[in-house]
């Protein structure tokens, strides 16, 4: 039996993994059954499911919209995609579950679920994508979930095509904003006596789409060996694509005013690095909303973001820098975000020098910027988008 799954293993890894990838998302779209349709009915409470147990993108808009209903009065429970547990808040019968995975992996998901908690109740996909279109493998999950809702107007406009109801429905990063651990510069190993210009991403995000080498290249031409500016490189999730940290390593090459910081923080820590920063920099080529920008806003960081897709739905020059910036064609070497006919940004080079330049040199700019970040995360991502959708599928407090 072992040697017959061996040699089934080695033909497995010769097909191509794109090829591999799709077979993977229409068999288990194939093996768990289709939602029923209905319409939405008064319940008590909201179950969420994600990838709780993670530090990702999708876990921390899973724990973002939990703190945010329990903010609200709406009870919550959670279930955890990889540990399969429901806990949290008690809720009725009928309680909408909605799922902070996306469209490949949510029939996955589904398959390790009970029966009770996938069925007789509305299934609502949480989805963020980064592209103007979705890819055709999105296509196979619709049948699995009931509506569709979106963390930014970018993404919605990708996923009307899915044929799903579609809703936005922000990160509440202004009512559900997390606590600071506040550690000072002096615990991380930071100076006190520079400008410290905060990159955070993780590779698993495609290293292309943050643009690292692009931002390298920037600050080397913004700031040169100067030692009174630090670029603190924050990158997650190295050890599963060494190749992509030795090429950031090799772009650095000997400058002593670039850093990289590849620890894994918990939520406190985490923030509390980023309120260690001066200016939080994102020359990303698109955003399916940008989590790292609006926590920053939220801590009243100066902020320089890439001004396409949909960070420009929360940060404006009222509130932040933004970079301009040319469309070209989506070219990802991993394949995940490269499709037919997209395009997403590449950065404009003199215009993240100049920001850089006019907020290193200005420390009231900064301070007023902060300050109106911060307002505008409070007023703009304040959750109402989650409420009137937890109202619209019959949730009441």
């Amino acid at each position: 039996m072992k040697q017959s799954l061996s040699i089934f293993h080695k033909v497995w890894q010769r097909f191509p993994a794109e090829a591999r990838r799709r077979f993977f998302v229409w068999a288990t779209a194939l093996a768990v059954p289709a939602v029923r349709r209905g319409k939405p009915v008064a319940a008590q409470g909201i179950i969420v499911a994600g990838e709780f147990s993670r530090s990702s993108g999708l876990g921390e808009g899973a724990r973002l919209m939990v703190r945010a209903l329990r903010e609200m009065g709406i009870a919550c429970a959670t279930w955890d995609i990889d540990r399969r547990v429901l806990e949290g808040d008690m809720t009725g019968p009928g309680a909408p579950l909605v799922m902070h995975v996306n469209a490949p992996m949510l029939p996955y998901a589904q398959f390790f679920m009970p029966r009770a908690l996938r069925t007789g109740r509305r299934i609502i996909g949480y989805w963020a994508w980064e592209l103007p279109v979705v890819p055709e493998t999105w296509r196979l999950a619709r049948r699995h979930v009931h509506e569709i809702w979106a963390p930014s107007q970018f993404t919605a406009d990708a996923l009307h095509a899915l044929g799903r109801p579609v809703r936005v429905v922000e990160h509440p990063v202004g009512l559900a904003e997390g606590k600071s651990s506040g550690r000072n510069r002096t615990s991380f190993g930071l100076p006190e006596d520079c400008v410290i210009v905060l990159v955070s991403f993780s590779l698993s995000s495609s290293m292309v789409r943050k643009s690292p080498i692009e931002t390298i290249h920037a600050f080397r031409k913004a700031f040169g060996d100067r030692t009174d500016r630090l670029l603190l490189m924050k990158i997650g999730h190295t050890a599963h694509y060494p190749e992509d940290l030795a090429t950031i390593r090799a772009a650095i090459g000997g400058a002593s005013n670039i850093r990289i910081e590849t620890g894994q923080f918990d939520g406190a820590d985490r923030l509390a690095l980023t309120e260690c920063a001066d200016i939080v920099l994102s020359l990303h080529r698109s955003e399916g909303f940008g989590l790292v920008v609006a926590e920053a806003m939220a801590l009243g960081r100066c902020v320089i973001a890439t001004d396409w897709s949909a960070t420009t739905e929360f940060l404006d020059e009222t509130c932040g820098l933004p970079v301009a910036y040319t469309l070209i064609p989506a070219r990802d070497p991993r394949g995940i975000w490269e499709m037919p006919d997209t395009q997403w940004a590449e950065p404009d080079m003199d215009s993240a020098v100049h920001a850089l330049r006019t907020a290193a040199d200005d420390p009231d700019l900064r301070a007023r910027l902060g300050v109106q970040a911060r307002r505008r995360v409070a007023t703009r991502l304040n959750g109402a988008t989650l409420r009137d959708a937890a109202q619209a599928v019959g949730v009441r407090p």
